[in-house]
């Protein structure tokens, strides 16, 4: 799986990271989201599919 955040719609609430932060962090200047990696291993597929249910802007989109 792989997935990409769009940085222009995230609003940094931070519910990618709290379900998923191996892959998932936050810029400390504005909190918005960025990728830790675009490729996601198999044991972290389920976490990045509900972070991006979670997500309150719709900024994650997995492929």
């Amino acid at each position: 799986m792989r997935v990409t955040v769009d940085q222009d719609v995230c609003c940094g609430s931070g519910m990618c990271v709290l379900t998923a932060p191996d892959i998932f962090t936050q810029r400390d200047t504005d909190g918005i989201v960025e990728l830790r990696t675009d490729t996601v291993p198999p044991s972290h597929e389920d976490q990045v599919r509900e972070a991006a249910l979670l997500c309150p802007s719709g900024a994650i989109t997995t492929h």
